[in-house]
């Protein structure tokens, strides 16, 4: 957190003292009678997983034993690739697969889905409601604002003894809120892609040809009526094309991920890139050159160091005259970031940052979710992805401030009694491996808005929050770098982050399949 008045910073660990109140519970750990289950020591903890694969398809019909109709609802972000992942892996079983859409949607004509062989004349197409009612897993895939204001009437429609399926804790966190809690007689699980829809859809693909190739997942059990409730869920990330599966809890699914993406994900990362951009250029930078120094080095060596050879790589990488630079704006970002990150979590723990998303998309019927790509960064970087440079180096400056970030939100949900596991997931992993690679290839906006209406409105709020403190606190220390300080402390505890090797035991859990080269077939 950065000293505004004069007193000393505060030290990285004492964010916890701020999140008391908000920690979250470690998951319990499960059993499950279907898959085979794997213990992995994780910065010193013992976490269980499950590896997926398409030799496992075999066993879903077993999975989902007494699951004769699966209902998708939605047609979103991640509905086409849930509906059709689930659809052609459980193809030949008799389960069936049966989209639901608002009843709205389907008199306006001919739908998108119609394209990917859901239609009504085969069964596989209908009403939300009565898809819900008839099915016995129905996976709720509708905004997050549609779901805080129907959620009544999905629990009327939900056959008691059916399971009701989330791929996102927003309406856990909107319900308690509200002080209101799901229906007793549901089962409530949670199978949550770490990344966007397409990416789930596309990497599933490749796995026809690489198997194990996918989106890692997380999985939870909120509520179990049947007592069968983790085989399900598990079935669920399996047939979803899921290589590896963490477990979590709902509760900290939704804090993770809806602070995750107005952090590093999405929204710190677009506000650093401003901020960035304007620091080379005020420093003599050629405009292209600093679009190249500023986003092309983060979606390009840095995220591809990090994604292969982990955070301290690019650091231990750099000479050691570049090294410098890196601590110098290392220090000068670390607190500014925390400060930020800190507000954030406490709006997403306490429930006020859910409110603001249903109280902004009440709105857009005047004003709909604006443009975020009209400044001078990103009009340079059409013409830069045009022309891009065979080889990128890394920037120092650039490099010290990106890594600042992520390791102060790293520490933030480390504090908050995060697993390790979706601490890096939600830090790290879905930061280089799936969403960077859509802002390499045509900027911020098809990174933000391939994403869910969730993730689009808090990146768009926190982006500012970033630049602008960044602007006001950080790159005042950089102004002339041969005096900016460094924090000793701040560079040891980063040289020897736990967060290292937690990164060293996901490497090994990473898809086989990269989706940087995949991103032409979704243009």
């Amino acid at each position: 957190m950065a000293a505004t008045n004069g007193s000393a910073p505060l030290a990285p660990a004492l964010s916890r003292t701020y999140l008391t109140e908000y920690r979250v519970h470690e998951a319990s750990g499960f059993d499950t009678k279907v898959f085979t289950k794997e213990k992995i020591s994780i910065g010193g903890k013992d976490e269980w997983i499950v590896r997926g694969g398409r030799h496992l398809f075999s066993k879903l019909p077993e999975a989902f034993s007494g699951i004769k109709q699966i209902g998708v609802i939605g047609w979103g972000s991640q509905g086409p690739a849930q509906s059709q992942n689930l659809r052609d892996s459980l193809e030949g079983t008799g389960i069936k697969v049966k989209l639901g859409l608002r009843s709205e949607t389907l008199k306006k004509g001919r739908h998108p889905c119609e394209d990917k062989g859901f239609t009504e004349a085969s069964g596989t197409l209908g009403e939300m409601y009565d898809v819900i009612a008839e099915s016995d897993l129905s996976i709720l895939l509708i905004s997050d604002a549609a779901q805080s204001e129907n959620y009544e009437q999905i629990f009327k429609a939900l056959k008691g003894g059916s399971y009701l399926g989330l791929s996102h804790g927003f309406l856990l966190g909107h319900l308690k809120s509200i002080g209101q809690t799901f229906p007793k007689d549901l089962n409530v699980i949670a199978v949550c892609p770490k990344g966007m829809g397409p990416s789930v859809r596309r990497l599933y693909e490749q796995g026809r040809e690489v198997n194990g190739a996918g989106i890692n997942c997380s999985f939870a059990v909120h509520q179990d009526v049947s007592g069968r409730s983790t085989d399900v869920a598990l079935g669920w990330a399996v047939g979803l094309g899921s290589p590896v599966t963490f477990q979590t809890t709902l509760e900290s699914e939704y804090k993770s991920d809806i602070f995750g993406e107005r952090g590093i994900l999405l929204g710190a990362v677009h506000g650093l890139c401003e901020g960035l951009f304007r620091y080379f250029v005020r420093n003599g930078v050629d405009k292209a050159e600093a679009y190249i120094r500023s986003v092309e080095c983060i979606t390009g060596p840095i995220s591809k160091g990090i994604s292969h050879t982990g955070l301290l790589s690019i650091y231990t990488n750099m000479s050691d005259a570049d090294k410098k630079l890196f601590e110098k704006a290392y220090t000068a970002a670390y607190h500014p970031a925390m400060e930020i990150l800190l507000e954030c979590y406490e709006e997403v723990a306490s429930g006020r940052e859910i409110a603001s998303v249903i109280d902004h998309s009440k709105r857009f019927r005047l004003y709909p979710i604006g443009k975020i790509d009209s400044t001078e960064l990103w009009q340079v970087g059409d013409k830069v992805r045009e022309a891009r440079p065979a080889t990128i180096p890394v920037d120092p400056v650039t490099a010290g401030m990106y890594l600042a970030t992520m390791v102060a939100q790293c520490d933030l949900l480390m504090d908050a009694g995060h697993a390790y596991s979706e601490v890096a997931n939600e830090s790290i992993i879905e930061a280089v491996d799936s969403l960077n690679p859509y802002m390499a290839f045509k900027g911020v906006a098809y990174m933000v808005d391939n994403c869910s209406r969730t993730a689009r409105l808090g990146s768009r709020k926190w982006a500012p929050r970033f630049d602008y403190l960044f602007e006001q606190q950080a790159f005042p220390k950089l102004a002339d770098l041969s005096s900016a300080p460094i924090d000793a402390q701040l560079i040891s505890d980063f040289r020897n982050h736990k967060i290292h090797s937690v990164m060293k035991v996901c490497a090994d859990l990473r898809p086989p399949v990269d989706i940087v080269p995949h991103l032409t077939h979704l243009g």
